[in-house]
């Protein structure tokens, strides 16, 4: 079911973007070579602790899932590009880093994710990313009433595709509230004037992700990790925001 928020639960709902993005910025500056997954799990743990917030992934069982989540952040290397389940491994120069990471603050969530660089980069990891970006800024400028969501969808993928990437739209954005996962679906690619008409009051994620050179996936042996059925890269980029009457609001806005 999709449900339209008041501008009073508008309000409500920045906290909960605040702090997802705080959580975001932190756990980006701690990532540097030789720190380990699992310290960036424990951080995010602990920042959700002294918020009094409540992790949205810890005990997410969907059914793509192999079991419950287990961790607080997504932390995808490389190749993996969703749902990376944190691990054991310690970060290596030129790694590209996606961090994922949703919360309930209130009973009100929010979701979003970014990428960076861990150490020296590649310009073509730096262009991926780059390109998730401007998409997801896209896909914002076109969240207004009077549109679809199919304009959303066409805005992402034209962006990816002058930059020379395909779409995978098996995961996309999605409706946003008092769970991480809701109506409607938001694909990275599709058709204008297609799809949900948008409204005042509705609240979604957008999170265009791109992989280098194809856009299958495969699940990794761990049952989360989403990976580039080629071994390329994969970035990605996501906000949470909500559709007025004028501009978009972008909940996790983040610092820099």
């Amino acid at each position: 079911m999709i449900e339209l928020r008041t501008p009073a639960e508008i309000e409500e709902m920045r906290p909960a973007g605040r702090f997802v993005a705080s959580v975001l910025e932190a756990t980006a500056a701690a990532a540097d070579v030789g720190v380990n997954l699992l310290e960036l799990d424990a951080l995010a743990h602990e920042l959700i602790r002294k918020a009094g917030a409540e992790s949205c992934y810890i005990d997410y069982h969907p059914s793509f899932g192999a079991s419950p989540f287990g961790k607080v952040i997504c932390t995808s290397v490389n190749d993996a590009v969703l749902h990376g389940l944190p691990h054991d491994y310690r970060l290596r120069d030129g790694d590209l880093l996606s961090l994922d990471f949703a919360a309930s603050v209130n009973g009100w969530v929010s979701d979003s994710a970014l990428s960076i660089v861990v150490g020296t980069p590649r310009d073509g990891d730096l262009r991926l990313i780059d390109t998730t970006q401007r998409a997801l800024e896209a896909g914002i400028a076109a969240a207004r009433v009077g549109n679809r969501i199919g304009d959303i969808s066409r805005a992402i993928g034209d962006i990816a595709k002058a930059g020379g990437y395909t779409v995978n739209t098996d995961f996309g954005g999605h409706g946003v509230g008092r769970t991480m996962h809701g109506d409607p679906h938001v694909p990275n690619s599709g058709r204008p004037g297609r799809g949900l008409p948008l409204k005042a009051g509705l609240v979604i994620a957008i999170e265009p992700w791109f992989l280098e050179t194809t856009d299958r996936i495969f699940t990794d042996p761990d049952g989360w990790t989403l990976r580039s059925a080629d071994g390329s890269r994969g970035a990605h980029s996501e906000h949470t925001i909500a559709i007025t009457d004028g501009d978009p609001i972008v909940f996790t806005q983040r610092a820099s």
